[in-house]
């Protein structure tokens, strides 16, 4: 009769036995994961954009990510972290073209407002820039979390700038005025898109609205 330990599952190997394998650290994919190499990361970027902008915040996933962009859910996560972060990333590549307002007022000053009004106008009626825009829109109306990291990268990055530049009591209110002025106009021309206002020459809207983006940006 065999005693106890002599069953398969308690045995011990052999001298011969190699070892086995080390645990995988959680978080860090294998030198083999699939898609890994030079370039990972940028496909990873390339495939999020795509996704976040066709379906959503919501309906992205980062398994979908990864499939996309040809390598291992891992390493989404190993570049990237988490879903929330790989949307950041993405939108801030998306978003690069709008971030440059605070260079392009800089300045202040006589002229401000019709530069600001110019300035988005002209990333809003390009096609190029204007579709992922829309894409990042949408999913902050209907995603809190997509708001958040849209909210703090605006105001990161934009807003917080343009507002060390001014010379007036509470200037980052007076830009919060001014941004929420110009994304109503956005979101009734480009996303509701309801006439008179979307089908208005941008010109005519810029002459509209500069003298009220002036007045935020510069009377006491």
């Amino acid at each position: 009769m065999s005693g106890r330990g002599d069953g398969p599952e308690d045995a011990s190997p052999g001298p011969g036995t190699p070892p086995a394998p080390p645990a995988r650290r959680r978080g860090r994919p294998a030198r083999a994961a699939a898609g890994a190499g030079p370039g990972a990361r940028e496909r990873i970027l390339a495939a999020a954009r795509t996704e976040f902008a066709a379906r959503g915040y919501d309906k992205t996933s980062v398994r979908g990510i990864a499939k996309a962009a040809g390598v291992d859910a891992a390493l989404v996560h190993h570049y990237f972290g988490t879903k929330e972060q790989v949307f950041e990333a993405a939108i801030e590549l998306t978003f690069a073209p709008a971030l440059t307002m605070p260079e392009a007022i800089a300045g202040g000053g006589e002229g401000v407002g019709e530069r600001m009004a110019r300035f988005m106008f002209g990333v809003w009626e390009n096609p190029v820039t204007r579709q992922p825009l829309l894409a990042i829109m949408r999913s902050a109306l209907t995603n809190d979390t997509a708001a958040a990291v849209l909210r703090g990268l605006i105001e990161r990055r934009m807003l917080q700038r343009v507002a060390g530049e001014l010379h007036v009591p509470d200037p980052e209110f007076r830009v919060q005025l001014a941004a929420g002025h110009l994304i109503g106009i956005a979101m009734l021309r480009y996303v509701i898109k309801m006439d008179p206002v979307a089908s208005a020459d941008p010109e005519e809207i810029i002459a509209m609205v500069a003298p009220t983006l002036q007045r935020y940006l510069t009377q006491p």
